[in-house]
């Protein structure tokens, strides 16, 4: 997978003296989802008859919640279904394939969090996903001793790109904006975070590359290479 290539940007660090906590968003940052999700978005649509691109689901549906995909979907394809309905057809399928795994990890996530833990950072999950999908990421890859909180769309009325979710992140945490860094892979997270006075560092997948990421404070092509630089191993 060819990843985004670095900016010169990528030379400054986003964790300074301040900086206590790390939020990492879920989806495409820790977790290997969007292809999977894909796959069940395109599932559902063959029912209507309709064929999702990749393009399009990159350029439109990434890194969006459910709820905003499936009002995306009826407009776009003018299908003859209520967005809640798409939506609800949505999370069950995401349901039921949580109830047999987790979704796989992004590379060196694990090793992430650990050296993050390890360096004595406080670590939060902010997701526009489910709770049940992190829970099942912590639980299976054993990474829960490592985060002191999540942050789901279940917690929020309005999921990224609003900035509530790491507002409240950072109220639960009693931490303030100056010491956080939230760590994301699109434009919509990004938002999110910068929107409630974050550094954030991006890391984008092959799916947000086209994104505008000219908000963020640094961006590389990997958690790997973010690490390195961050923490000088």
């Amino acid at each position: 997978m060819t990843l985004y290539p670095v900016t010169s940007s990528s030379h400054h660090r986003a964790v300074g003296n301040e900086t206590t906590t790390l939020l990492f968003d879920h989806d495409g940052t820790l977790i290997d989802s969007e292809t999977v999700h894909y796959d069940l978005w395109r599932d559902i649509l063959h029912e209507y008859r309709v064929e999702l691109s990749e393009d399009f689901y990159c350029e439109v549906m990434a890194g969006i919640p459910v709820k905003q995909n499936a009002v995306d979907l009826v407009e776009h394809f003018q299908l003859d279904v209520a967005p809640a309905v798409l939506a609800d057809k949505k999370h069950k399928s995401i349901s039921d394939y949580l109830d047999r795994q987790a979704f796989p990890l992004m590379p060196f996530a694990k090793e992430t969090l650990s050296t993050c833990f390890k360096n004595g950072y406080t670590i939060g999950i902010v997701t526009g996903g489910s709770k049940k999908s992190v829970e099942k990421t912590l639980s299976q890859y054993e990474l829960g001793s490592y985060v002191s909180c999540v942050v789901a769309v279940e917690d929020v009325a309005n999921s990224k790109p609003a900035p509530d979710c790491y507002e409240l992140a950072m109220a639960k945490l009693n931490k303030s904006p100056s010491e956080c860094v939230a760590i994301e892979d699109t434009q919509t997270g990004m938002n999110a975070a910068v929107s409630a006075g974050l550094a954030c560092v991006v890391v984008p997948t092959i799916l947000s590359k086209h994104h505008d990421f000219t908000r963020a404070t640094v961006q590389y092509t990997s958690l790997n290479e973010w690490v390195s630089r961050e923490f000088g191993r």
